[in-house]
């Protein structure tokens, strides 16, 4: 009997010895199982900043944000499939737990709380399975705003090349402008020199008639002295011979005066000929 004892009391112990070698290998499987899970949820975490941070980037790392996303999906998938494991590994952990209740009521308690909370976590792994979908139609929604926003800058390019287009044709009317503005200029200045030589032109003229002018004052003194002097040998020494002698100095102060004004009169029309030689509104027309 005490070895039959002792050999129920060996089983029983071998018993618990498997109970609690399994309890522990389920408890390392769920450390390991937890550590995935962080490790999935860290990753997910900074797949999800990377998401963040590449949202508000421009429309050519959009393809990019959806394969993050669809890869975001996968892990998600992923997540959710461990979750799944998760849920079994604490179903298995709630078999051991039945098993064990005869031993710790507590443990079993905790195994049902575990389970509890599994379920809670696989909850929240669809809802974030669901959060994950939703992002995915949002990525698509972008993706085609995007698209809309690429044929808007097509028109844009083709608008920016009409207005370049316009831009060169006004540049070349602006260059014709110039040239008929410059042509006009030279016009001008061609004009003022031509208005500079008439008036130079009109002076020499001016003067030339002054000059016939004193001219005519010799011509009449001359008149005047020949004609006293046929008064002076027709009548004689008489009372006539004063007018006669009235006209003499007339005609002489008339041909002095007009001689004076003559030469005076011919410098100027010299000068004014040494400043036409050179005067460029008749250098083009071939005159000396």
């Amino acid at each position: 009997m005490p070895e039959t004892a002792n050999a129920s009391d060996h089983a029983v112990l071998d018993f618990l010895k498997a109970s609690f070698a399994r309890s522990r290998a389920s408890r390392e499987a769920l450390v390991d199982l937890a550590t995935a899970r962080n490790e999935l949820l860290r990753h997910t975490s900074q797949t999800e900043d990377q998401l963040l941070s590449f949202t508000s980037s421009t429309a050519g790392h959009t393809e990019k944000q959806t394969a993050m996303a669809q890869e975001r999906t996968a892990l998600t998938r992923e997540q959710t499939r461990l979750s799944t494991r998760s849920t079994e590994l604490a179903n298995i952990r709630t078999e051991l737990a039945r098993e064990s209740t005869t031993l710790a009521g507590q443990r079993t308690d905790l195994g049902v709380a575990r389970t509890e909370m599994a379920r809670r976590r696989t909850s929240l792994a669809e809802g974030r399975t669901g959060l994950a979908q939703k992002r995915t139609t949002m990525a698509e929604e972008r993706t085609g705003l995007a698209q809309e926003r690429t044929a808007l800058a097509s028109n844009r390019t083709d608008l920016a090349r009409d207005r370049s287009r316009l831009a060169a044709e006004r540049t070349g009317y602006s260059v014709h402008r110039t040239e008929l503005a410059e042509k006009r200029n030279d016009l001008a200045t061609l004009r003022t020199v031509r208005a500079r030589t008439r008036t130079q032109l009109s002076l020499q003229r001016s003067e030339l008639a002054r000059e016939r002018t004193y001219l005519a004052f010799v011509r009449t003194g001359l008149a005047l002295l020949t004609f006293g002097i046929v008064m002076f040998r027709y009548f004689g020494v008489s009372w006539w011979s004063l007018f006669d002698l009235g006209l003499v100095v007339a005609s002489l102060v008339f041909i002095t005066g007009g001689f004076r004004g003559y030469l005076r009169s011919h410098r100027r029309v010299r000068t004014l000929d040494t400043l036409l030689a050179t005067d460029a509104g008749l250098l083009d027309l071939g005159a000396s």
